[in-house]
């Protein structure tokens, strides 16, 4: 027989060697087509500008849990091709807390994040990871880090956002709320992580060097979830485009971070002087008085605390401002809360004392609806759409599914808040109520594994509470003042990024609330039906 003969028939076997192999494959994946060899890369391309909703699609199709493979090779498929995607509230409670030690970060991640985060609490895995959590749980439940955010959103609000919202509603002009929210808690993150504020939010809203670096760093960081692993390390090692980038913006907020801290253990030392050493209570503080840490450690953890504070609240501000907007009734229930706290805590019906000062942290506990308002965007637009883990060893999960050692399990935070098995008929409706007792007056969490919004079992948002508080402040202060409104003919697209960002932005016109009605409601309510409060002087 000759070569080419020899050649034809190996390739038929071939083919139906493979054809065999894929036809079993694709039996057990339940998940979106898989193509011959380039398995479900076709569809990811294709639903690239809508990613999150066709996973919730398909998850809605599969019931909660489906498994696809990216690349439809033999001896890829079984272990790093093969990816299982879930929103099942056991599935997430497995992988999160019961197995919790089975599902770490894995070295994607870490790899991925390393050069801007080091082995920073974000994406570290064993004891670095315990030990950092460790002391940052102690911190986080002391009260004078509660008094620090407070007094770093409250100066922010007022002498900051409130100023450029009050002269784009005299001036009759649009302002991007995004933009400003991101300005906002990028300053406040930077207050609370090493004490120095960048003030990138301050009128023309000014160019930072230390911000920019960052957001640099940050989207070339992002960037490498895009191509493959190989070829970013090429161009990393090559020099070549955004690891070019991300070298030298890296290099940046090192050297800024380097200063901070240098400067911040001369502060300490403070010749001895206990009024120098209590004036610094945020976290790059704390964690020195600690005293075992190096300073690129301590570099690692201002960063961490950055990178995972500031896109999210202004994320979820974002959604929420725009949800608001376009719910009239919620809004309106929103301002009269708003109203009702603060006449009863400030014992006045005007709102001259209720504009005077920043909110009080018992006025901001006693904001339930707002809360609950809080809540149900987390719900339907958490701030990190998706997030995955990497398995250990083979496992199988809650509902059965089998799911081999070295592969990923994504589980599909947006994809869980919009499960109808879970929310109910009316589980794309923006309903506060779902949150609140049958008589209205208190908030009622759900299960954190059926809302995963702050994560769960042991990596649950350590800045959970502040951020609560920190997102009422702004929600509150602005609301109380202004009413927004989307500018006609702005489109309010979902960016495919791993933050949940707006494409566009979110353009708003601004106008002064007229309290008004409201007072006058108040005004003419029996004293019997108002909050509970200490009786005016």
């Amino acid at each position: 027989m000759e070569v080419g003969t020899w050649a034809v028939v190996a390739a038929a076997v071939a083919v139906t060697a493979y054809t065999a192999w894929f036809w079993r494959l694709s039996r057990v994946l339940s998940g979106p087509r898989v193509w011959p060899v380039l398995g479900s890369l076709p569809g990811l391309v294709q639903h690239a500008e809508d990613m999150h909703e066709w996973i919730a699609a398909n998850l809605r199709s599969a019931g909660g849990t489906y498994q696809t493979c990216i690349f439809a090779v033999p001896g890829v498929a079984r272990r790093g091709g093969l990816v299982t995607v879930t929103s099942d509230p056991r599935n997430l409670e497995h992988v999160l807390k019961t197995r919790f030690d089975n599902y770490p970060k894995g070295p994607f991640w870490h790899a991925v994040f390393r050069d801007l985060l080091g082995d920073g609490i974000f994406h570290s895995d064993g004891e670095t990871w315990v030990t950092q959590r460790k002391t940052a749980a102690l911190e986080f439940t002391t009260r004078t880090l509660r008094t620090a955010i407070s007094r770093w959103v409250s100066r922010s609000i007022h002498l900051r956002l409130l100023p450029i919202l009050d002269e784009a509603a005299a001036g009759k002009a649009h302002v991007d709320l995004q933009d400003l929210l991101l300005r906002l808690t990028f300053d406040n993150i930077c207050g609370l992580a090493f004490g120095k504020d960048p003030e990138t939010l301050a009128p023309g809203l000014p160019e930072n060097a230390f911000a920019s670096a960052f957001d640099r760093a940050t989207e070339a960081t992002l960037n490498r979830f895009v191509f493959p692993e190989c070829l970013w390390r090429c161009k990393k090692w090559l020099g070549l485009g955004m690891e070019t980038t991300l070298a030298r913006s890296v290099a940046h907020v090192d050297q800024y971070l380097a200063a901070v801290i240098k400067a911040r253990k001369l502060e300490l030392a403070g010749n001895g002087k206990c009024d120098t050493v209590a004036t610094h209570d945020d976290l790059l503080s704390r964690f020195m008085r600690k005293g075992s840490y190096s300073d690129e450690s301590l570099q690692h953890v201002a960063l961490n605390f950055i990178l995972a504070g500031r896109d999210t609240s202004s994320v979820v501000l974002s959604w929420f401002f725009w949800l608001v907007s376009t719910h009239p009734a919620v809004e309106d229930k929103i301002v009269r809360e708003l109203s009702a706290v603060l006449a009863v805590s400030r014992c006045a019906h005007g709102p001259a004392l209720w504009l005077a000062a920043p909110f009080t942290f018992e006025e901001l506990d006693r904001l339930v609806y707002l809360k609950a308002a809080l809540s149900e965007t987390l719900r339907l637009y958490p701030s990190v759409p998706e997030d995955s883990k990497h398995v250990v060893a083979d496992d199988y999960l809650p509902d059965g599914t089998f799911v081999p050692a070295g592969s990923p399990v994504t589980y599909s935070i947006y994809s869980a808040g919009r499960m109808k098995t879970v929310w109910g008929d009316d589980y794309l409706e923006f309903r506060p109520e779902r949150w609140l007792s049958a008589d209205g007056t208190k908030f009622e969490p759900h299960d954190s594994y059926r809302f995963v919004a702050f994560n769960a079992g042991p990596r649950i948002c350590l800045g959970k509470d502040l951020a609560y508080l920190q997102m009422k402040n702004i929600a509150g202060s602005v609301l109380l003042r202004h009413r927004l409104a989307v500018e006609p003919g702005h489109r309010v697209e979902q960016k495919m990024s791993l933050t949940l960002f707006m494409k566009h932005g979110l353009r708003m016109k601004v106008h002064l609330r007229d309290l008004a009605p409201v007072i006058d409601e108040l005004r003419g309510a029996d004293a019997a039906a108002r909050p509970a409060t200490v009786p005016c002087a």
